[in-house]
């Protein structure tokens, strides 16, 4: 009976040792994310792989323009196949911050397609997580 009773005892420390082990675990990748969040901003989008250098040109006017113009650019792009993620994704990221200010819904939309599309080992995951708090 004794034995048991050791038994028992044993794994009930195990398994609680393995619930304060798991959550531990849970709280440091928390960490990690909120970290590369901060470090978001040292990004450069023009590094990012997607964009033919032929478009940058027109990517920069785009930018430097309104949400609609950024819009057009970005429908444009689509068209091409050399033109994906996380690149893509990047400028769909500022057009979501444009467009906010005058129609919230459509940046909603656009931000929930970008995340729904991005893996969390992406190079601009950090900056979707920075912007969801605004946007979810």
């Amino acid at each position: 009976m004794k034995a048991l009773i050791a038994i028992f005892i044993a794994l009930v420390i195990g398994i609680g040792a393995y619930k304060i082990y798991d959550h531990w675990e849970k709280v440091k990748e928390r960490r990690v994310l909120d970290d590369r969040a901060a470090r978001g901003a040292d990004i450069d989008p023009d590094q990012l792989p997607g964009m033919p250098w032929q478009l940058v040109v027109k990517l920069r006017d785009a930018q430097r323009g309104d949400a609609a113009m950024l819009k057009r650019f970005i429908d444009s792009c689509k068209n091409f196949p050399d033109v994906k993620d996380p690149r893509l994704a990047w400028v769909e990221l500022d057009y979501v911050v444009k467009v906010s200010a005058t129609d919230p819904l459509e940046a909603r939309k656009i931000f929930q397609a970008v995340k729904k599309r991005t893996s969390t080992d992406s190079p601009i995951y950090p900056r979707i997580k920075s912007l969801e708090k605004n946007y979810e």
